[in-house]
C-alpha cells in the first residue's frame, strides 16, 4: 500500500462505519415502531395512518448518514491527494455521525413507541408524540451539520 493512500483509506473507512451505523439504528428504530403499531392493531385498528408517520420517523438517520456519505464522497472525488488530518477529520464525523444517529435513532423510536401504545388506549396523542419525537433527531441533525465541517 502507497503512504499516500492511506489518508484515503481512513476517509473512506470513517465514511463506511458512518453509512452503516446509522441505516442499521435507522432500521432497528423503524421496526420497534412497527411492532408497536402492530400490537396496537390489534386494540384500535384506526390508528394505522398516524402510527405509520410515527414509524418512519426513525428512518430519517439512515438519511442523514447517506447524505453524509454522499457529501463526502463528492468532496473527495477528484482529489488526488488528502492530508492525514483532512482524513482523520472525515473519519472522526463520520463515526460521530453514524453513533449519534443510531442511538438518537433508537431513542426516537423508543419514544413513538409509547405514543403508539397510548394512540391504542385511546388517547389522543399522535400531534404530542410527534412534537416530543423531533427531540432525539435534533442531535443527529446536529451530527450531520457537523460532517460539513469536517469536508475538505
Amino acid at each position: 500500500m502507497e503512504a499516500t493512500n492511506l489518508p484515503f483509506i481512513v476517509a473512506y473507512v470513517g465514511m463506511a462505519i458512518m453509512l452503516a451505523i446509522s441505516c442499521i439504528g435507522s432500521s432497528v428504530g423503524v421496526t420497534i415502531g412497527g411492532n408497536a403499531t402492530i400490537a396496537a392493531l390489534k386494540k384500535n385498528p384506526t390508528i394505522f395512518g398516524k402510527s405509520m408517520i410515527l414509524c418512519a420517523l426513525p428512518s430519517t438517520q439512515g438519511l442523514y448518514g447517506f447524505a453524509g456519505f454522499f457529501l463526502m464522497l463528492n468532496s473527495l472525488k477528484g482529489m488526488e491527494q488528502l492530508s492525514l488530518g483532512s482524513a482523520l477529520a472525515i473519519c472522526a464525523a463520520g463515526i460521530a455521525l453514524g453513533v449519534v444517529g443510531y442511538y438518537s435513532s433508537i431513542k426516537q423510536a423508543s419514544l413513538v413507541a409509547n405514543g403508539i401504545n397510548e394512540m391504542s388506549n385511546g388517547q389522543d396523542v399522535f400531534g404530542k408524540t410527534l412534537i416530543l419525537a423531533v427531540f432525539p433527531e435534533l442531535y443527529a441533525i446536529l451530527a450531520f451539520a457537523a460532517t460539513f465541517l469536517a469536508l475538505p
